[in-house]
Order: C-alpha cells, then structure tokens, then sequence
C-alpha cells in the first residue's frame, strides 16, 4: 500500500465516522432533550414535596427526604432514557458489565457513601437535631445550617462552617443546646471564710432577680457548694428562655456583673483570690494548740516542746548567718591574697 492509499483510506475512515455521527446527531438532540426535561422535573417535583411539607413543622424534614430521593429518581430515570434514545440496544444491566463493576464491587466501592446517605435518611426521619437547633459534637460547636444526606453543616459562632458526616454524627453523642424552650445556666461565686454564707446567698438571689433575662419560673436557686482552700464557693443556678448562645452570654454577664456589684461593691463581701500559707516547723503560734503533740506545723520532739518563734526572728537569724558566712569567706579571700605576695 502507497502513500495515496492510506490517505484514501483514513479519508474513508474520516468521511464514515461523519456519516455516523450526522445520522446519530438526531438522536443527541433528542436525547439532551429528554434528559433536560428530566432534570428540570426533578427540581420541580423536588419544590413541589417541600412546599407540601413546610407547613407542617413535624413533615418538615421527612418532605426533604422525599424531595431529594425523588429528584435523584427523576434524574436517574432521564440519565436511562438518554442512553436508550442515543443507543437503542442499552439496558442499565450492560452499564454495569460494560464498567466491570459487579454488586460486591460497588458496595465496597461506596459503602462510606452509602453509610452517610443512610445515616442521612435516619437523621432526617428521627430529627435528634432539626436545622438552626445549636449544637455540640466533639469540639465542634455552633448553628445547624443544612442536613443532606451525605453530611451535615454547621455554622460556629465565629463565622466557620463546619462539614461533619452524617455517619458520625448519628453514632457519637451530640449535645443540642437548643433542644427544650428554657435552659438552666450555673456560675460559682467564692465568698470568704469570715463572710456569713447566709447572707451572700441572699444577695446573690438579689442580684439574680434583678436580671430580667432571668425566668421566674423555674426559679433561680443558689447552693453553698464546697469549702475550698481559701474560699467558701457557692454555685449560682438561673433558667434562660430562649436557650440560644447570644442569650446566654448575655445572661450570664448580666448576672456575674450584678452579684459582684450586690456582693462586693454595696456590701463589702469578700470575693477572695487563691492564697496559701506556709508554716516552717518554728514558725507557729502560740495560740495554736497543744505544742507537745504532733501537729502539722512542728514536730513532737522527745519530750521537748518546741517554742514559738515569729516569721521575722527567722529571717533575721538567716540574715545574720549568711552575713556571718559572707564574712568567713572575704577573711578567707583576704588570707589567699596575702599569702600569693612574694
């Protein structure tokens, strides 16, 4: 074969695919045409199932399940019809030999993605959490923006959007803050040893009642709580209504900034700092207690009561000793001097 001939026969090649194709082209333009109006079906039929639904609070999500599986039907459906129209022998059996995929491929290929869309669906049908309910999943805080049913989008209260699968979402513990009408807030004040704790309570509920974002019913309640190391801590307890995140920081400055003005501020109360004493075993007082027994703050002795002895005697003996030693050692580099003279 010459040179002349293979051109003739790529030509030929050229000429019959454009044949082909201008005799399959009617069927591309027929096809795309089915397959749009499917499309734009499904999107109808997709607002058409939530318009049904979106009167009723509690078929609210379960018309967006319905939604989207008859939209993605829809489109499947099309998908099919366009390749049967373009190539009339097509069943949907030959896409999945003509692929090489077989059932146990598919399923190992998409379980991740078939475990989120189920997981979808039972959120969706269970509502544990409904969208822009407030919710805490790992550290993970904020606003539910929109539950498909491959994952689930939150909004944090910094501005961030968080996509969390829905798989993990329905086998871990989430916290949803928004979940009843009221919410109960809680705060631990820490009052003096010397205060009376009666009367910190009292007007702490002052304090509380004055706040207007606070409930009456239920009402605020505070608990003396602990005896800690260098303060009394008594535990504020107020209910919220809405529970949303800007209500309770609201709340909570207005009541933090109203019991420290009602405690410390009108009524002296001490709201006292961590502090930590240290007893040398010569240092206690001698009003202390019996100073023959064993204590925390000296030892028992043989048969020796140790004396009392003030903080400042102490320092002033360790003052003389390093003084003293201090001495020893400018005699001792005055020594070494003299004695290096020739």
């Amino acid at each position: 074969m010459n040179f002349q001939e293979t051109i003739a026969a790529a030509w030929a090649k050229i000429v019959g695919l454009i044949d082909s194709f201008i005799l399959i082209l009617p069927n591309l333009v027929l096809a795309a045409i089915a397959f749009a109006a499917f499309f734009f079906a499904a999107r109808w039929l997709k607002i058409l199932v939530k318009r049904l639904t979106r009167r009723h609070r509690q078929a609210r999500n379960l018309g967006m399940v319905l939604g989207r599986l008859a939209q993605g039907t829809v489109i499947l459906i099309g998908l099919f019809v366009a390749l049967s129209i373009i190539i009339p022998t097509f069943r949907a059996g030959d896409l999945v030999q003509l692929l090489g995929i077989s059932g146990v491929a598919i399923g190992f290929a998409f379980r991740d993605i078939l475990q989120n869309f189920l997981a979808g669906i039972l959120i969706l049908l269970t509502e544990p959490f409904q969208l822009d309910d407030q919710i805490v999943f790992k550290e993970y805080e904020g606003t539910v923006e929109n539950i498909q049913t491959r994952a689930t989008t939150i909004r944090t209260y910094d501005g961030r959007r968080i996509v969390i699968p829905n798989s993990e979402l329905f086998t871990n513990s989430v916290t949803v803050n928004t979940a009843f009408e009221s919410r109960r807030m809680e705060y631990d004040i820490g009052i003096g040893y010397g205060d009376n704790i009666d009367k910190a309570k009292r007007l702490m509920l002052e304090a509380i009642y004055s706040v207007d974002e606070v409930l009456r019913d239920p009402s605020p309640d505070v608990l003396a709580l602990e005896l800690a190391e260098s303060s009394v801590n008594i535990r504020a307890r107020w209910w919220i209504k809405p529970p949303r995140r800007i209500d309770d920081l609201s709340s909570r400055d207005k009541v933090i900034s109203a019991i420290k003005q009602k405690l410390y501020v009108e009524n002296g109360i001490d709201l006292p700092y961590p502090t930590r004493q240290i007893l040398f075993h010569d240092q206690t007082e001698e009003t202390d207690g019996d100073r023959s027994s064993q204590r925390e703050g000296w030892p028992a002795g043989n048969n020796e009561v140790p004396q009392a002895r003030g903080i400042s005697d102490s320092l002033r003996s360790i003052a003389q000793m390093r003084a003293s030693r201090n001495g020893s050692n400018n005699n001792q580099k005055q020594t070494n001097s003299n004695n290096d003279r020739p």
